[in-house]
C-alpha cells in the first residue's frame, strides 16, 4: 500500500467489495487463457471464459466435475492428477506441458500451472489452475522435427555416418550407406533384425540396448559414447545419437539412429570410460553380493539364539559369521573404490573424543590381531583430546591402520599405537615389527589398487583400496597422513594428525532425547522375493517375540498390510515388478498405514540411493546384510497398536 507525505496510507482506487469484483469480471473476460478453480479434492468450482473456449465446455456442464476429465485416458491410468495436485500441495506450484482432451474428444498441447491456496493460517482451501492451449506450437516444433528427421533419412550417400531408423521394438527398418561401411552389413542382412546385434555381450547382458530405447522415449533424445561390435566381430568406439519420432498426436514411430565411428579418438578417453564403467559394475556387485549375505547373516544370528549343543557345530557357526562379516568389508570397499574415483566420500561431523574412535576401531580390529597373536600396545594421553569428527569414517581410518599391521605383521608380532597433542594437533602412530615397505613401493602406498607383498597365496588379503580411502578420509577431515619404513622386513609407521576441536567451555554434553520401548511386540510384515531371506528374518525376528508376517511381491504385501495393519514394514526395495519404492507409495495412500514404520532392505546403500527411499515415503534405509543391533535399535523406538 503506498503512503502520503504524511506516512498515512494513501486511499484505494475502488472500494474493497467492488475491486474484488472487478477483478472477477478480469477473469472471467479473459479468453485467451483457461483460469478456474479446483477444491481440494480435484474438483472445478470455477469457470472462465478461456476455459470454456480452451476445453469446450459450457460452465454448467463441468462445475463440480473431477479435473481428470480434461487429461488423456493413459495419464489416468498412471494417476497424473493426482501427481500433480500432490506435487501442487507439497511445494506450493506445478508446471507441466502435454497433451489434454476437450469436451469433443480431440486433443490439444496445453502448458498447465497449479497454484495451492492457502488461507491466513496456511490450510489448503483449493487449487488455482491456469492453461494455455500451444497446440499450434507444438505442431509446428513436430513438424519441424519430423522434416530434420525426412532430411538425415535422405542422406544415403554419406559415408561417415550410420544413418538409419529402428521401429518402436528396435528392429531396424532402413539402411544407409555409412551403416553398411561402418558396421559391415548390408541392408538385406541387417533390416528386421534387432539393433542389439550391433552391442558387445556385456551390454546386451545387462539389457543396455533396450535402456537406451526406454530414455530415448522418455527423454526425446539418448546419447552416448561406447564400444560397438561390426558384422566380423572387432569393436569400434561409436558416438550413438537415438532420437524418438513421434506423430502429431503424439505416438511413438519408432527411432532413428545416427553412428559415428570415433575409434581413433577412443585412446585418449578409454580411461574415463573404464572408470564410469566401472562404478556401474562395483554399484550393480555390490548389491549382488548383499542379497545372499542377508540370510546367511539371519540364520547366523538364530543359530546363536539357539544354543547348538556341540563344539563342531558352534564352531562352523563361528565361521560363517567371520566370513560374511568378511565378505561385507570387501563389498564396503568395492563401495569405497566408486566413492574414492568419483568424489563423492561424506563425512558428517561432530565434536567427539579422540579415545572413543580410537575404542570403536580397536573394537573392530581385535579378532584379526587375536588371530595373528600380535600383542597389541596402546598408549593414549591423560586428557581427553576432541575433534571435530566423522565416528564412523574416522574409525575407518584406524580400523584400517590397524588391520593392515596385523596382515603383514608375521604373527606374533608387535603392535604399537600412540596418541598425543602435537603443535595444536592430535596425532595417530601405528607402528608394526613387519614386512615393512619396499622404497620403490613407499611414494605410492597410498595409490589405489597399490598393495605390498603379493603372494600367490594372497595371505595378507584386501583389495589394495584401503590406503587410498583412509589418505581421503583424513584429507576431509582437515588432516594429513604419512609413511615411514626402514625397508623390507624392518617394519612401517603410519602417522595421522588430525585438527583439534575449536575450544567451547559452554559446550555441555547433551542428554539423548525421545523415549525407547524395548522388549515389546510389534507386528511386522516382511516384504522380500528371496524366500529364504524372507524366513530367515521372519525366523530371527520371531525368536525376539515379534509377530512376523512375510509375503514376496509388491501386490501381495499391499493387500496383506491393508488387512494386517503391521506397525512395521521391511520392504525389499529390488522386488521384481512393482519395486519397493512403488509399493512404498502405495502403502503411504492406504488409511490407517500413516504411521507404520517402512524399513527399506536394499543392497543398494550410496547417498542418491537413500534419498530415492525419502522421496518415495521410507522412513529407514537399510543396507543388506542387516545388523540385528540397528533393527532392533529400529524397533524399539516404534509405538506398537493396541490389541
Amino acid at each position: 500500500m503506498s503512503e502520503n507525505k504524511a506516512g498515512a496510507p494513501a486511499p484505494s482506487l475502488f472500494p474493497e467489495v467492488q475491486a474484488e469484483k472487478l477483478f472477477r469480471s478480469l477473469i472471467d473476460a479473459v479468453g485467451d487463457y483457461a483460469i478456474f478453480m479446483l477444491d481440494t479434492s480435484g474438483r472445478v468450482a470455477t469457470w472462465n471464459t478461456g476455459a470454456q473456449r480452451i476445453k469446450g465446455y459450457a460452465p454448467d456442464e463441468i462445475m463440480g466435475q473431477h479435473f481428470s476429465r480434461f487429461y488423456p485416458q493413459a495419464a489416468i491410468d498412471r494417476r497424473w492428477p493426482e501427481h500433480e495436485l500432490e506435487v501442487a500441495r507439497r511445494v506450493g506450484r506445478f508446471e507441466d506441458e502435454g497433451w489434454r482432451v476437450r469436451k469433443d474428444g480431440t486433443t490439444f498441447w496445453a502448458n498447465v500451472i497449479i497454484t495451492a491456496l492457502r488461507d491466513e493460517h496456511g490450510v489448503l482451501q483449493g487449487y488455482g489452475k491456469i492453461t494455455r492451449d500451444l497446440t499450434d506450437r507444438r505442431r509446428y516444433e513436430e513438424s519441424l522435427r519430423e522434416s530434420e528427421e525426412r532430411f538425415r533419412l535422405l542422406v544415403e550417400s554419406v559415408k561417415d555416418y550410420a544413418i538409419f531408423m529402428l521401429g518402436p521394438d528396435g528392429r531396424v527398418l532402413s539402411w544407409n550407406a555409412g551403416a553398411e561401411r561402418i558396421k559391415g552389413y548390408a541392408p538385406a542382412e541387417i533390416i528386421g533384425r534387432h539393433f542389439s546385434t550391433f552391442y558387445p555381450p556385456e551390454m546386451v547382458a545387462i539389457d543396455w540396448p533396450e535402456h537406451e530405447l526406454r530414455v530415448a522415449r522418455a527423454e526425446g533424445r539418448y546419447e552416448e559414447e561406447a564400444w560397438r561390435l561390426r558384422k566380423d566381430g572387432t569393436r569400434f568406439w561409436a558416438n550413438v545419437v537415438i532420437t524418438a519420432v513421434h506423430d502429431r498426436t503424439g505416438a511413438l514411430q519408432g527411432y532413428a539412429k545416427i553412428t559415428r565411428d570415433l575409434t581413433q579418438r577412443k585412446q585418449i578417453e578409454a580411461l574415463e570410460d573404464a572408470g564410469r564403467k566401472m562404478d556401474e559394475f562395483i554399484a550393480m556387485l555390490a548389491h549382488e553380493l548383499r542379497n545372499p549375505l542377508a540370510p546367511i547373516r539371519n540364520a547366523v544370528q538364530v543359530m546363536r539364539m539357539f544354543r547348538l549343543g556341540d563344539a563342531k557345530l558352534e564352531w562352523c557357526r563361528d565361521v560363517i559369521d567371520r566370513q560374511v562379516d568378511h565378505m561385507g568389508r570387501l563389498v564396503d570397499d568395492l563401495l569405497d573404490v566408486n566413492r574414492i574415483t568419483s568424489g563423492k566420500i561424506l563425512v558428517v561431523k561432530t565434536r567427539i573424543e579422540l579415545s572413543t574412535v580410537i575404542d570403536r576401531a580397536l573394537e573392530s580390529s581385535m579378532p584379526l590381531v587375536n588371530e595373528h597373536q600380535h600383542r597389541l600396545e596402546i598408549d593414549m594421553p591423560d586428557e581427553p583430546v576432541r575433534l571435530e569428527a566423522d565416528l564412523t569414517r574416522l574409525s575407518q581410518v584406524f580400523l584400517n591402520l590397524v588391520n593392515n599391521a596385523a596382515k603383514y605383521t608375521p604373527n606374533g608380532g608387535v603392535i604399537r599405537l600412540t596418541a598425543k597433542v602435537e603443535n595444536g594437533e592430535a596425532v595417530v602412530r601405528v607402528r608394526d615389527n613387519g614386512l615393512g615397505i619396499a622404497p620403490e613401493l613407499l611414494p605410492k602406498i597410498f595409490d589405489l589398487f597399490v598393495q605390498g607383498s603379493r603372494s600367490l597365496d594372497r595371505a595378507a588379503g584386501g583389495l589394495g583400496i584401503g590406503l587410498s580411502l583412509v589418505r581421503e578420509i583424513v584429507r576431509l577431515h582437515g588432516g594429513t597422513i604419512s609413511a615411514v619404513s626402514a625397508g623390507a622386513g624392518q617394519g612401517s609407521e603410519f602417522t595421522v594428525r588430525l585438527p583439534l576441536a575449536r575450544v567451547d567451555p559452554a559446550e555441555a554434553s547433551k542428554p539423548s532425547s525421545g523415549m525407547r520401548t524395548t522388549g515389546a511386540q510389534r507386528r511386522i510384515l516382511v516384504v522380500d522375493d528371496n524366500r529364504d531371506a524372507a524366513t530367515s528374518m521372519a525366523l530371527l525376528l520371531g525368536a525376539f517375540g515379534h509377530e512376523v508376517h512375510t509375503v514376496h511381491d509388491g501386490a501381495s504385501a499391499i493387500e496383506q498390510a491393508r488387512t494386517l495393519r503391521p506397525d512395521v514394514v521391511l520392504l525389499d526395495i529390488g522386488l521384481p515388478g512393482m519395486d519397493g519404492y512403488d509399493v512404498a507409495a502405495r502403502l503411504r495412500e492406504l488409511d490407517g498405514l500413516r504411521d507404520t514404520v517402512l524399513i527399506g532392505i536394499t543392497g543398494y546403500g550410496q547417498e542418491d540411493d537413500r534419498r530415492r527411499s525419502r522421496d518415495a515415503g521410507f522412513d529407514h534405509h537399510l543396507v543388506k546384510p542387516v545388523e540385528i543391533g540397528i533393527l532392533n535399535d529400529l524397533l524399539s523406538t516404534v509405538v506398537g497398536r493396541a490389541a
